[in-house]
């Protein structure tokens, strides 16, 4: 993976990431604040993504207004640009939903297919606690009181979180109660923090869990003032209407999800003509719980887009698929 700076249409530096396989290329639009390597690695695609404004590398806007969708959406396409990109599969996680669907709707002549992994398109505070019975409007109040009380806390949560010890998980190795551990962890939210799932229950790799460590120690460091004065602009944007998406689509939502509800997930996509939709036994952290869903998926995907391409393009070519061979 290689790093470098890119400039933004406002003139913001930008720290953008790329992988190096030999690959179609697919445009990751990243939880907010999150590192490269908390995303499942994905060999057969060329992967390009950035840190979000005043995270990690980037630099914030000289005007701090300039947090909005669109600015990043301008973010997602200097990226894009800096790379020959002209139309790629885009994946979304988290927040980074919502960006992802904003390129899709606003340039769609840029997004050849779309995944949504845990996230809802705009208005995020309203899928908080997506508990039966409770009003949308509460899980709203609550979503954005806590994070207005998180931004006030940022000084705090610095001195703390920053100086918190992360334990060396590649101690936990092959260790049989572990998927107990996540088995428990999993309904709260809490287990995929530390990436437990149904996809780690015999034990972390070493890789992974050295990997999971230094990105945990390096997510620890974000000025967490800043981190929720972002994600307070992201969250309230307003809810976007999907309906004009006809690009292939992928939606991954966690059952155990306490940050995205089903219905915010999936409700968005229902009548999409190419929505394929998962509902799967994860928590928010998908991706880290169940890397290998999110490796098929993609694939799949691919594919999708590929035989759109060609139905419109070539539509006397031969019938043969873009991604290899299948075990």
């Amino acid at each position: 993976m290689r790093e470098h700076d890119v400039f933004s249409a406002d003139g913001t530096r930008i720290r953008l990431w790329r992988t190096e396989a030999d690959g179609p290329d697919v445009l990751l639009s990243p939880g907010l604040g999150a590192v490269p390597t908390l995303w499942p690695e994905l060999p057969a695609a060329r992967v390009h993504s950035w840190y979000h404004r005043g995270t990690m590398a980037s630099d914030r806007p000289a005007d701090p207004g300039r947090i909005g969708v669109d600015d990043h959406v301008a973010d997602a396409l200097a990226v894009l640009d800096d790379g020959g990109v002209e139309r790629c599969v885009v994946m979304g996680w988290s927040m980074g939903v919502t960006v992802a669907a904003a390129l899709a709707l606003r340039h769609p002549e840029r997004v050849s297919g779309l995944m949504l992994v845990a996230g809802a398109p705009g208005d995020t505070f309203a899928s908080v606690l997506g508990l039966p019975g409770l009003p949308v409007e509460l899980r709203r109040l609550i979503g954005v009181s806590g994070a207005t009380a998180l931004k006030a806390a940022g000084p705090l949560l610095d001195a703390v979180l920053h100086r918190l010890p992360v334990p060396d998980l590649s101690r936990f190795t092959g260790l049989a109660g572990l998927g107990d551990l996540a088995g428990l962890a999993r309904p709260t939210g809490l287990g995929g923090l530390f990436g437990l799932g149904s996809g780690l229950g015999s034990g972390l790799g070493g890789s992974l869990a050295a990997s999971l460590t230094g990105s945990l120690r390096r997510y620890l460091q974000h000025d967490w003032r800043w981190y929720f004065t972002l994600a307070l602009a992201l969250g309230r944007s307003p809810r976007l209407d999907l309906t004009g998406v006809t690009c292939p689509t992928t939606v991954l939502a966690g059952r155990y999800d306490l940050l995205a509800s089903t219905d915010g997930v999936v409700g968005p996509v229902a009548g999409l003509p190419q929505a394929r939709v998962r509902m799967l036994p994860n928590t928010h952290f998908l991706p880290l719980e169940d890397p290998q869903v999110v490796v098929d998926e993609l694939d799949l995907l691919l594919d999708r887009a590929d035989a759109v391409h060609r139905a419109v393009h070539e539509p006397d070519g031969p019938l043969t698929s873009r991604s290899r061979p299948r075990a």
